[in-house]
């Protein structure tokens, strides 16, 4: 039994490079949101990662097994930052043109895996 899953989504950002720029800016270690990152961590998600290219983002995240994406955070606190936080992000984000009506991060089809190749 896995203990862990992995994610992997993607999502653009508005392809304008001042934008592009801010929504960077917001995500360096030195200005992540403390509220929004114990959020994470409250709901299960023990690590996460987002790559970058043009306008492409590119998101892994691990998660405990029994993490549930469409969970709201614990706590009114965390409720009200992940609204605020979230609101802010759509100012430099789209969604991509395989999103659902109001979904983000579309997740990703795993085609290749080196380790299955190699059995």
């Amino acid at each position: 039994m896995t203990d862990s899953i992995r994610y992997c989504l993607a999502l653009d950002l508005k392809d304008e490079a001042e934008l592009i720029k801010e929504y960077i800016e917001y995500h360096r270690p030195e200005n992540a949101w403390p509220q929004i990152t114990q959020n994470m961590r409250e709901l299960g998600i023990l690590d996460m990662e987002i790559y970058h290219l043009g306008s492409r983002l590119f998101m892994i995240m691990e998660t405990k097994a029994d993490f549930d994406p469409n969970q709201p955070p614990i706590t009114e606190a965390g409720r009200q930052k992940s609204a605020e936080w979230e609101a802010l992000m759509w100012k430099y984000q789209q969604p991509l043109k395989w999103a659902k009506e109001g979904e983000k991060w579309v997740a990703m089809d795993k085609i290749y895996d080196l380790k299955q190749a190699l059995t």
